[in-house]
């Protein structure tokens, strides 16, 4: 067999490997078909006092459903926090919804919460602060994977203008 002949059909063989690799390695369920979110509350979650201060912090809680017939390992959730208006991200927090061991196929687990480091300050008591003339309502965009996939957004939401108890 020539040099010429023997680079061909290895040429060949790595084409074949790849496409047989992409194939298998490719996501056989989108995140956002596969990873749902249920029971979403979004409130101002009281995190003081700091010294003679309160400080509420916007949150949003939930439950993750494994919409497939497979086990997915592992699940994590990130919460994108902005206030109306903004486009910047104001805030921001992550969980892991599933470790290593995986959500079972169609189960959904406990109650998860996500709040954000940034929020407002004040002396004024909590149900006052959400009434000040300064406060600027917020969303969180909430995104989430599984395995090596890449991150999908699963939800938008608006905060209420609610305090919630954690």
């Amino acid at each position: 067999m020539d040099l010429s002949r023997f680079v061909r059909n290895l040429i060949g063989i790595a084409a074949s490997l790849a496409v047989v690799a992409a194939v298998g390695c490719g996501p056989d369920a989108e995140v956002g078909d596969a990873v749902r979110l249920e029971s979403v509350t979004t409130g101002w979650l009281d995190v003081g006092p700091l010294g003679t201060q309160n400080k509420l912090v916007p949150m949003v809680s939930f439950k993750v459903k494994n919409a497939t017939g497979r086990t997915l390992a592992p699940i994590h959730v990130n919460a994108v926090f902005r206030r109306v208006g903004d486009s910047a991200e104001w805030s921001n927090g992550m969980v892991t919804a599933a470790g290593s061991q995986g959500l079972p196929a169609a189960a959904a687990t406990d109650r998860l919460v996500i709040k954000g480091d940034a929020g407002y300050t004040g002396s004024d008591s909590q149900w006052e602060l959400l009434k000040n003339s300064h406060f600027v309502d917020a969303r969180v965009d909430v995104f989430a994977r599984y395995g090596s996939r890449q991150w999908a957004r699963v939800g938008e939401f608006p905060i209420a203008r609610q305090v919630v108890e954690r």
